[in-house]
């Protein structure tokens, strides 16, 4: 039993003093380790300004279960009092019968900025802007402005930066930090202190991959969101970071060969757990029994050399291994800019020769273990065991070589169809080299072999 659980045993005076003393943060994180009823009635008992607090933080695990739990006039007021893109993030997630009777309850003003926001596609820099920002003409003065921010900061999410905005046509002119304004001339006109240079901003539908680019870039803690020249919000940064942190972790499971988990790994129920996998899995399977296809059509070889099976291990895993690891790096690059799709011979030029040398090494051990074997009296080969070595090197270098440059060329071919290239899951690269691995392998010994062994 933890301290919530200690305390709702207890008296709401040591649930108030909990809520109201911790830090929101390891409220946030002790909340999400209680059942979703208790959470609801805690939240319940929490003073309003407190609960706000917490329901903006994107941490927040099940926040619209949690918020549909609450009366709804109460529910309303915390929408209402929280942060617009959080709102707009709850709201999302509510069922359309919900989420339609909690707008209609908001002042006007609101219920249009939050529709705004749930208009944009998930992903995109208007889906995550906040229309809460700082923005002034141009004719105010920096003591007017300052005393402008004393007065709205508290409905404000961020004052990082302050907008110079036409007052008659709504237009972007110009934008300055805090930093800036507090160190300059109160009688200045905010026109004078803000830079001569347009605004880095971005349009409403970017990605937010690319938002975090440009942040990046420009070493910035917010950046406006503008169309037709009009300002519509700002992403901050730490909106930016949640979602790359989202979307990374889907990247990173999808890579793993299975769905993105919508929820923490402990809270998945089982039979949506083996939902989430259990469909990739058997697509894989269903893959890999190609191998048995390859295998069934050199039976005969088989048959008359059966020391070829030794080394099907070996072969399968490093031309996965190398796939996997093309793989990999491109998609990193991809995911930083470093990449775009006009550039993939570039990397075919990089990865061929790469995978050459890469195979070469792989062929010298492969072959340099069995003449060890051989000489030693480890196991012996026959009497062409040279052969055989000769015919697991050339393989080796055939395969590294095939699996590098199709490792990085996938995900090119899945960004050019559309699909998000992280969908060229480790596993799946891994089942392509391995079926063309065999056959590869099956060709250079028909060669090497043949009038021999075979």
């Amino acid at each position: 039993m933890n301290r919530f659980s200690s305390a709702i045993s207890g008296n709401a005076a040591v649930i108030a003093r909990i809520l109201a003393n911790d830090h929101v943060a390891d409220i946030v994180e002790a909340l999400n380790n209680e059942p979703r009823k208790l959470a609801a009635d805690l939240l319940a008992q929490a003073p309003f300004e407190r609960t706000v607090e917490i329901f903006d933080q994107p941490e927040l695990d099940d926040a619209s279960e949690l918020i549909s739990a609450l009366p709804r006039n109460r529910a309303g007021k915390l929408l209402a009092a929280m942060s617009a893109d959080r709102a707009a993030d709850v709201l999302r997630d509510l069922d359309e019968a919900a989420r339609l009777e909690l707008l209609h309850a908001m002042p006007p003003a609101l219920r249009h900025s939050l529709l705004s926001i749930l208009g944009y596609e998930e992903g995109s820099a208007g889906s995550i802007m906040t229309t809460e920002y700082v923005s002034v003409p141009p004719d105010w003065t920096v003591a007017r402005t300052l005393d402008y921010i004393r007065q709205v900061e508290r409905t404000r999410e961020t004052v990082y930066a302050i907008y110079v905005v036409d007052p008659d046509t709504q237009h972007l002119l110009r934008a300055f930090g805090l930093r800036k304004l507090i160190t300059s001339n109160p009688q200045a006109l905010i026109s004078t202190i803000a830079a001569d240079t347009a605004p880095v901003s971005v349009p409403p539908l970017m990605d937010v991959e690319q938002v975090a680019h440009l942040i990046r870039k420009y070493d910035l803690l917010a950046v406006p969101v503008v169309e037709d020249d009009k300002i519509l919000g700002i992403v901050t940064v730490d909106d930016v970071l949640d979602t790359m942190i989202e979307e990374n972790t889907e990247d990173a499971h999808r890579f793993g060969g299975m769905e993105a988990l919508d929820e923490p790994y402990m809270k998945m129920g089982f039979f949506s757990m083996i939902g989430k996998r259990g469909g990739w899995l058997s697509a894989l399977f269903l893959s890999e029994m190609l191998t048995a296809s390859v295998m069934q059509h050199y039976e005969v070889e088989l048959e008359k050399a059966i020391v070829l099976t030794l080394f099907i291990p070996l072969i399968m895993s490093s031309g996965g291994n190398s796939g996997s690891q093309a793989t990999s790096l491109v998609i990193r690059a991809m995911a930083l800019r470093e990449l775009s799709l006009a550039d993939w011979w570039r990397v075919a030029l990089r990865e061929l020769p790469s995978g050459v040398v890469l195979g070469v090494m792989l062929g010298l051990i492969g072959m340099g273990r069995i003449v060890l074997w051989q000489y030693l009296g480890l196991y012996d080969y026959g009497p062409y065991w040279h052969l055989i070595a000769a015919t697991v090197g050339v393989a080796l270098v055939g395969i590294v070589t095939f699996g590098s440059l199709s490792g990085s060329m996938l995900p090119f071919a899945l960004k050019r169809i559309g699909f998000d290239p992280a969908s060229a899951s480790a596993p799946f690269v891994a089942t392509l080299v391995d079926v063309t691995g065999l056959a590869i392998y099956f060709t250079v010994a028909a060669l090497i072999l043949s009038g021999t062994i075979l």
